[in-house]
């Protein structure tokens, strides 16, 4: 029996776990080997964090996670310091954002992202998280508080505030970027334009871990300061280029991820996040066409095929067949293509949904009888073969081959056209090089 494959955990969760430890240490003058971490979603509101005085009104985390601390101490992040540092010297840096003003206190920690049997890039990366604890400005009281709608909310009255001030709360819990984490350079991502690459779910896991744990330490409300986190990754330049982050216009850095805190093996649901991100820059930034391929062979060679169009167009979407066709179907695009070798083409055409070998298997007896009613004479050959490569090999040496291909490609953009809801562009490609077919 196949052993369980071991999940792991995520950026995000790697982050949320640095931050609490950071703070640990903040609060108690010891840094912790240790810490437990609360998995997203957080209640009914998926983690909406409302205001609120006591620990009771936090929405339940999913679960909790123990993560080992690899590293705690006063002080910014050695790779933090040093950008600020500069920045200070040689004027402002790209590479992270600024420190806050009015700084009283300033603790870090690292946890080594672990992705348990999932191939990932950022498994074994070094996740740092500096907390800047800071006195948090306030809001002059307006001359008429109806003037100002935006001082006059329950985010500012649910403090306690005084006569004439209110108190930023909750924004007493901001979240940074520092050296290598991305930062986010074209629309279409959930992050805006010029912000650090941590997506939204993250920051509701770090929001959520550093309120649940001021409320303990009832710091954040008696004090009224301001926790400002920066996430870095001392290897995160050099990983990113190991991941689809240049493609989405995330520069210098990967990107802090997770949505459910773990990384199951192999994950589904990481490859589909990755799929509509990409679908989602590409038609946020202008391209009227959407070239979808299975891998990295194929994508290259259809980009070779269309040399004029931006590299942003091409979404590679492996082996989700359906759910890549129905998301790229319902966005405005002018044209979809598909690029793929034989084997993704046959399975196409035989109604796959998902291609990948483990769920789905070519049926070629159905190929074969394809090859017979095309005239090819490999079509009995056909039926015995083990892989889609084999019978491509006997169909080009048949002088029906070609037609018997057509056909194939003609009931691949059927379905094709079935999931998308719109007709659909086909590219056969040889693993050679060589283009076989265009339909």
């Amino acid at each position: 029996m196949a052993a369980k494959l071991r999940e792991g955990f995520t950026t995000g969760s790697a982050a949320t776990g640095a931050a609490l430890a950071a703070l640990h240490l903040l609060r108690t003058g010891t840094a912790p080997d240790a810490i437990r971490v609360p998995l997203p979603p957080f209640g009914a509101g998926q983690g909406r964090l409302d205001p609120c005085k006591n620990a009771d009104c936090l929405p339940e985390p999913r679960g909790w996670l123990r993560l080992n601390i690899e590293s705690c101490a006063a002080g910014p992040a050695p790779e933090l310091g040093a950008v600020w540092s500069a920045a200070e010297a040689n004027a402002a840096s790209g590479l992270a954002d600024p420190p806050p003003p009015d700084i009283i206190a300033i603790a870090h920690a690292s946890i080594i992202k672990d992705g348990g049997d999932d191939p990932d890039a950022t498994s074994g990366a070094r996740i740092t998280a500096t907390v800047v604890e800071s006195a948090l400005p306030t809001i002059p009281r307006p001359a008429n508080q109806f003037e100002d709608a935006a001082w006059h909310t329950p985010s500012h009255d649910a403090v306690g505030t005084s006569p004439d001030t209110a108190v930023a709360y909750p924004d007493h819990i901001i979240i940074k970027g520092g050296p290598g984490v991305g930062r986010v350079t074209l629309p279409g991502l959930p992050v805006p334009i010029g912000q650090a690459a941590v997506n939204p779910v993250p920051r509701q896991q770090i929001t959520f871990a550093l309120q649940a744990q001021e409320q303990e330490y009832a710091a954040a409300l008696r004090n009224r300061t301001r926790l400002t986190v920066f996430v870095s990754v001392p290897d995160g330049a050099r990983l990113a280029h190991q991941t689809f982050n240049p493609r989405l216009g995330i520069e210098g850095g990967i990107s802090i991820l997770g949505t459910q805190g773990t990384v199951r093996p192999f994950s589904h649901d990481a490859w589909k996040a990755t799929i509509e991100q990409g679908l989602a820059v590409a038609r946020a930034t202008g391209c009227q066409c959407a070239c979808l391929t299975t891998g990295r062979r194929s994508e290259r060679l259809l980009m070779e095929r269309y040399p004029d169009l931006q590299e942003r167009c091409f979404v590679q979407v492996a082996d989700f067949a359906q759910f890549s066709l129905q998301a790229v179907g319902s966005m405005p695009f002018e044209r979809i293509i598909w690029g793929c070798f034989f084997g993704k083409l046959v399975k196409l055409a035989q109604g796959h949904t998902y291609t990948h070998a483990k769920d789905s298997t070519l049926d070629m007896q159905a190929l074969g009888r394809l090859a017979s009613e095309a005239g090819a004479t490999c079509a009995d050959a056909i039926t015995r073969c083990v892989t889609a490569a084999h019978a491509l090999e006997l169909l080009l040496a048949d002088n029906a081959g070609a037609e018997t291909i057509k056909r194939v490609a003609q009931q691949a953009a059927r379905t094709a056209q079935l999931f998308a809801g719109r007709p659909v562009s086909l590219h056969l490609f040889h693993t050679d090089g060589r283009e076989l077919l265009a339909l």
